[in-house]
């Protein structure tokens, strides 16, 4: 998948490339013409510069030769190395051709005419050095007129070659325009062919969010070609789309359930009794037990009213082991009234502990399971434990038995986390009054107390030991 920002990098670098080519090229056209003038002019200034310096040379040696004096003749020497070396540069220049030579010949020619008059003074041959004189003024005329043909010559030369670099010069002007035409229009083509691309996607899931703001969610998906991020765009959206048409199916689908349920209440409610109707009824009961003198039964009515009351109710809700402690006494009750004395209920709780917050129905339902699974099939002698005690940071609950015991494959499973989803609603069994089950108590135990910890030590035949722990404060 091409990125949008890497395809206009691309664009702009290849831009950016011609450019630099272009500027390139015209550098080199410049370079070149510079390179040129540079070649035609300089030899026309030293064709000059010669014939400057011949003429100051040969009017050094006029001079030495009416004053010879030293300092006339160090000019004329200086004169004479000067004009020396300027032959030397016209040499090196490597013009070519006859009028370049006979111009070195003519030079050389005028040197010795110089030579030959400067013997002629230290011989003092006047008619010697005279002729040479005049001679070297010849020579020197000779020069000159050598000079201007070849300055005439590189000029005539440098006039049709820079004709031609003209028409090369404006050539390349005329492609270089053409280059920067062409780019603009690509540039407008492409600024206009890739706004169109992301426009038109736009202008779709702009179409396409209104229709599923209007409730219309069965329109076709929005369609892309190029791989970029508006394809990635356009695919959440339409995966976006059928997620919503999913979710409203399924609330509409949760709608019709919850009418249904709605009506399963009224239903319900209608075959319930009034659990306040039944408490207010049972206190009506206890109160004239006690009256007529039946005080035991008024108190077996007083444990059985509070227990209804306590279990009735939301399970999730907090209540401290203070609570669940008095609860399991009236339940305790209810039990020994029943069993007599083939039970024995003991506990031994540390008030230090008892304002622990604890979930509801935790203590009673262990007790239910010691009773139903562990002793109440023995004739006598059965006994029931409750230790409350703090062990470090932690508080722990000892709920312990002499009954039955259970074997280890029925402790593995009631430890089993993986199968607690199965009695994570209350489940009614035979003899019980909250109809909870032991793992039931474990799910809600660890949801309330994330690190607290539950252990289960039995044998069969030899009771049956449940242990909480429980991080204090």
């Amino acid at each position: 998948m091409i990125k949008i920002r890497t395809k206009l990098l691309i664009y702009f670098a290849a831009i950016l490339l011609v450019i630099v080519v272009l500027f390139l090229v015209r550098e080199q056209s410049s370079q070149k013409v510079l390179q040129l003038y540079n070649d035609n002019v300089e030899p026309s200034l030293l064709l000059n510069e010669i014939t400057k310096e011949t003429n100051q040379t040969f009017q050094s040696l006029k001079i030495y030769v009416y004053e010879p004096w030293p300092e006339n003749l160090s000019m004329y020497e200086k004169d004479k190395q000067q004009l020396i070396q300027l032959q030397k540069e016209f040499k090196e220049k490597e013009l070519g051709g006859i009028p370049s030579v006979n111009f070195l010949n003519t030079i050389s020619s005028f040197l010795e005419h110089l030579d030959q008059t400067m013997e002629g003074i230290e011989k003092n041959d006047f008619q010697r050095y005279s002729k040479h004189l005049n001679e070297a003024e010849k020579t020197a005329s000779y020069i000159h007129e050598g000079s201007l043909d070849l300055i005439n010559k590189e000029l005539s030369d440098y006039q049709t070659l820079s004709q031609l670099i003209d028409k090369k010069i404006k050539d390349r002007q005329k492609l270089g325009t053409t280059i920067i035409l062409a780019i603009i229009i690509l540039s407008i083509l492409f600024a206009l062919w890739f706004s169109n691309g992301i426009t038109r996607t736009i202008e779709r899931l702009t179409w396409a969010a209104r229709e599923i703001s209007a409730g219309r969610y069965s329109g076709k998906d929005v369609m892309v070609s190029r791989k970029d991020e508006l394809w990635f765009l356009t695919k959440t959206f339409n995966e976006m789309k059928m997620n919503i048409l999913e979710s409203v199916n399924e609330m509409e689908e949760k709608a019709k359930l919850a009418q249904l349920l709605k009506e399963m209440e009224l239903k319900s409610l209608q075959n319930q009794i009034n659990p306040h109707f039944l408490f207010n009824t049972l206190n009506t009961i206890s109160k004239l037990s006690y009256i007529e003198g039946a005080e035991r039964t008024s108190d077996l009515i007083s444990s059985v009213s509070a227990l209804l009351r306590y279990n009735i109710g939301n399970l999730d809700r907090q209540t401290t082991i203070k609570d669940e402690v008095d609860i399991v006494k009236e339940y305790f009750f209810i039990q020994k009234t029943r069993f007599g004395d083939r039970v024995e209920f003991l506990q031994n709780v540390d008030s230090a502990c008892l304002s622990t917050p604890i979930p509801c129905l935790t203590l009673q339902p262990l007790i239910e399971n010691a009773f139903m699974h562990g002793i109440e099939n023995m004739a006598g002698g059965a006994k029931i434990e409750l230790h409350i005690y703090e062990d470090d940071e932690h508080v722990c609950i000892d709920v312990k038995d002499n009954g039955a015991g259970m074997d280890q494959a029925t402790i593995d499973r009631l430890l089993n986390i993986s199968n607690a989803e199965k009695e994570s609603l209350p489940k009614k069994e035979s003899g019980h009054s909250t109809g909870i089950g032991m793992r039931n108590v474990m799910n809600r135990l660890r949801l309330f107390h994330k690190d607290s910890k539950i252990n289960i030590s039995s044998s069969l035949g030899k009771g049956t030991i449940v242990s909480i722990q429980i991080r204090n404060g």
